[in-house]
């Protein structure tokens, strides 16, 4: 099986069955995530304890890209520490940015089916979309986008000058 039909496979998986899928009662952490460019827009909740991911879940509307993206980052931060999870979301933007993806692949796992989107920088907001949300709710932001001064791709021509 090609890598092109092995994500072909994971991102319809998650996009027609997302994992986390919903929105936590009184969360401890909350943050909403916009794409104007793709109109993604999800929300981001979580049960957390000294700094631990107990509980996370993700809704809205977005791209297969996004949603897939979202169901698969919820898997893998939940249990993990703030700052295990930041390291993650971290090796994903550099996963879906960078030139190379072989250092990512040990700790990403599944997440490197994602590896093929760099060369779409707007298929790039949509997967960073969830995790772009997860560091906001982490850091306590409201919000998160992935244009302006807030975009998540350095040099993807859309940050303000």
């Amino acid at each position: 099986m090609s890598s092109k039909q092995i994500y072909q496979e994971v991102i319809l998986d998650h996009c027609k069955k997302p994992r986390n899928w919903g929105m936590i009662t009184n969360p401890t952490h909350k943050a909403e995530g916009i794409n104007p460019l793709c109109g993604d827009h999800l929300w981001v909740s979580m049960t957390v304890v000294d700094e631990k991911i107990e509980d996370i879940q993700y809704e809205g509307e977005s791209c297969a890209i996004c949603m897939s993206s979202g169901s698969m980052m919820t898997t893998k931060v939940k249990g993990k520490a703030f700052a295990d999870a930041i390291a993650l979301a971290e090796q994903f933007r550099s996963l879906t940015t960078g030139p190379s993806a072989a250092d990512e692949a040990k700790e990403l796992g599944s997440l490197t089916v994602f590896s093929g989107i760099r060369d779409l920088p707007s298929r790039v907001k949509c997967a960073m979309l969830p995790w772009h949300t997860l560091t906001a709710a982490i850091n306590s932001k409201d919000e998160a986008s992935t244009e302006g001064d807030q975009d998540p791709v350095p040099g993807s021509g859309t940050q303000k000058t």
